[in-house]
Formats: C-alpha cells, sequence, structure tokens
C-alpha cells in the first residue's frame, strides 16, 4: 500500500450530484477527501443555497478543499443561472477597452469569493483563429493573436486574482487549431513545435508566473507525441512534465480536463487514464459527472509510484496555502455584485445588445460540460 494511502484523495476533483448533499453523498465525500470540487449548474438554485452547499464541502474535508466552477462570462457562465450573464472575452475583446475586462476580473473575484468559491477554470489562453470554429470555443477566446491574449487574460487573471481567487489558464497548450470538439472526439493538432512556440505557446510563457493552475487539454499533438498519434496531452509525460514544468518552468498545479470525456473514453481504460494523467505530470484529475468514478480513480491512483504522487501532493498543498476564505455572506452584497455585472454587461454591449442572452442551443453538453 502506498506511504500516501490516506492523501491520495487529495488528488482528485470531483463533481457532485445536486443543489444540496443528502447523507449519503456526504458520507462518500467524508470517505474518499477529494483535494477539490468542481460545481455545475445542476448544483445551483440559488445564491443562499450555493453558499450553503459551498460551507457544506469546506465542513467535511479534513483539508481546506479547491471549490471550483467555470466563470468565464458568456454562455460559459455557471452562475448565470442565479444571476446576471457577464460579458463573454470575445464580447469584451471586440469592444477593447481594457478597464472593461478589468472590471470583469474583479466582479468575478467578488462574485466567487461571496459563495466560498477559491479558484476560477479561467482565464482562457486560446487563441481563436475563426470564431465561428465549432470546436467547443465559441465566444471564449481574449485574441485572434497571441499578444492580444496576453494582454486581455492577463488583464482579467490580475483584477481577479487580487480579490483573493485563484485562476487556471486552460486549455494548455493550446486548443485554437482543433477542428472537433473533445467532449465527443480526440481532436488531432498537426502544427509543428516551432508554430506552437511562437503562437499557443506565447501566452502561457509570458503570463505562467502570475498563474495558479493550468488545465491540460484532451488534444493530440504530432509535434509533442510525434510516436503515439492517439495520445491526449492530458495523458503526456511529453507535454506535462517536458514542456509545462521543465521547459517553461511551470511549478504550480496542473491539472486535467474532465476526464469523463469521448477524447479519452475512446481512447484508452478508466485506469490508464487516471494513472498516466498523474504520471504525466498533472497533480489533479477531474471528473466531473460521476461519484462512482471517481471512487474508483482514487483506487487506480493506488497503483502510481510514491515518488510522483509526492510530487503532486507537494504542488497541491502549495497551491491550497494561497486559498483565501470566503467573504461574509449576505444577500445584499450579492444583489449589488449583480448589479454591477448588468451595468458591465450594458457598457460592453449597449442597452440592447445586453438583453440578448446566450442561447442553450439544445445540447446539454454547452451548459455542463463546455
Amino acid at each position: 500500500m502506498s506511504a500516501h494511502a490516506n492523501t491520495l484523495g487529495q488528488l482528485l476533483l470531483t463533481g457532485i450530484p445536486g443543489p444540496e448533499l443528502d447523507s449519503e453523498t456526504a458520507a462518500r465525500l467524508k470517505k474518499l477527501q477529494p483535494g477539490g470540487f468542481i460545481l455545475f449548474s445542476r448544483n445551483l438554485q440559488d445564491a443562499t443555497q450555493l453558499r450553503k452547499l459551498c460551507d457544506d464541502l469546506r465542513d467535511l474535508s479534513d483539508i481546506e478543499p479547491i471549490i471550483t466552477i467555470d466563470q468565464e462570462g458568456g454562455r460559459v457562465s455557471r452562475l448565470r443561472y442565479i444571476g446576471q450573464e457577464p460579458p463573454n472575452a470575445q464580447q469584451l475583446r471586440q469592444k477593447g477597452d481594457p478597464l472593461l475586462i478589468k472590471r470583469h476580473g474583479q466582479l468575478t473575484g467578488r462574485l466567487l469569493r461571496l459563495f466560498g468559491i477559491n479558484l476560477d477554470l479561467c482565464p482562457v489562453l486560446d487563441i481563436s483563429y475563426d470564431d465561428t470554429a465549432d470546436n467547443s470555443l465559441k465566444g471564449r477566446c481574449y485574441g485572434t493573436d497571441p499578444q492580444q491574449v496576453v494582454d486581455n487574460a492577463g488583464t482579467f487573471n490580475r483584477a481577479m486574482r487580487k480579490e483573493g481567487v485563484l485562476s487556471c489558464a486552460k486549455h494548455f497548450p493550446g486548443y485554437g487549431p482543433a477542428e472537433c470538439d473533445p467532449h465527443e472526439f480526440l481532436p488531432i493538432i498537426e502544427k509543428t513545435a516551432e508554430q506552437l512556440e511562437k503562437e499557443e505557446l506565447l501566452p502561457y510563457r509570458t503570463l505562467l508566473p502570475e498563474l495558479d493552475s493550468v488545465m491540460v487539454c484532451h488534444a493530440n499533438y504530432r509535434a509533442y507525441d510525434p510516436q503515439n498519434e492517439r495520445w491526449p496531452a492530458s495523458l503526456s509525460h511529453n507535454i506535462v512534465q517536458k514542456l509545462l514544468r521543465d521547459q517553461l518552468g511551470f511549478d504550480g498545479l496542473a491539472m486535467t480536463d474532465d476526464l469523463d470525456m469521448g477524447a479519452i473514453l475512446n481512447e484508452v481504460t478508466f485506469e490508464q487514464a487516471i494513472q498516466e494523467a498523474v504520471k504525466a505530470g498533472n497533480d489533479m484529475v477531474m471528473i466531473c459527472h460521476r461519484l462512482e468514478m471517481v471512487e474508483e480513480a482514487r483506487r487506480h491512483l493506488e497503483g502510481v509510484p510514491d515518488p510522483i504522487l509526492h510530487d503532486a501532493l507537494i504542488r497541491l498543498e502549495k497551491t491550497k496555502k494561497k486559498l483565501a476564505f470566503p467573504d461574509k455572506f449576505s444577500l445584499e452584497k450579492f444583489a449589488a455584485i449583480n448589479d454591477d455585472i448588468w451595468k458591465l454587461r450594458v457598457d460592453t454591449l449597449g442597452e440592447e445588445g445586453a438583453k440578448n442572452l446566450s442561447v442553450e442551443d439544445g445540447k446539454r453538453s454547452p451548459v455542463e460540460l463546455y
């Protein structure tokens, strides 16, 4: 049995089933002791309920947990289910006013801090080569070239972190060139290492000192894994350890995107996915939708060599030292922040444009999975 057996749960980032913890779920989580929780619209009913859920997750955790969510702006803003929808990265980019992006970062930080959510799964550092491409990035990119991404995402990131919420850059090493959607299939990216260095990697290289964590995506990069053409970045030692850690010098928290996705499950066994993700240099494996899979993942982690587990746990511990405590909750505070988000929306899109909220386009995935 591993020397780290009692702390292995720390390497798991798990979704939870509903808006409150029933006694069975609470008991399972208490036993599992995951290092973090990721929230989705299924976990949201109203402001008071959300704060109670975050408090309950904290109460059952022996070690302060990461509580995270996708709150980017536009359609990828989980909290629009209980409040206003902030403008998305593309709308802010097209408006071209860095002060609006700064306000977006501040308001995002304040909103999350009020609920006790201590890490936001953004900024997106992907480059948009085509704003209409169907690769799950629609509306989510801060730039159409690397420098624009650095300027805009950097502005958002600094403003949000100042409010005490940690950031996570995604989707490393760069998802802009993908032709299909990894929720269903494994995208293959053919760019050369030189092209990736000049474009995709530039925002990471520049912003890494200011990023708390990085999410590694599920796409195959021919340039880094030429010998294994079905191997996703999230499981690749060449990409996580050699590229992100050794070459770019990142010593913060690295996590996988959701391992319960088509791009992974169609390619490898679940045991392989969990073990290879951590061996590749990731510190947390993310499983969003099925608690029984998280319990299984915990067992698979016992097959990872001790020194690798040790490094991951140390990096995780270092990140957790930066977690800020929640602000004192009140509905008045929530209403004030919510009003400010509406004002930001109007200042970005105009009175008329602000009324057009993102559409649900029928499939479950844009809401729950992206």
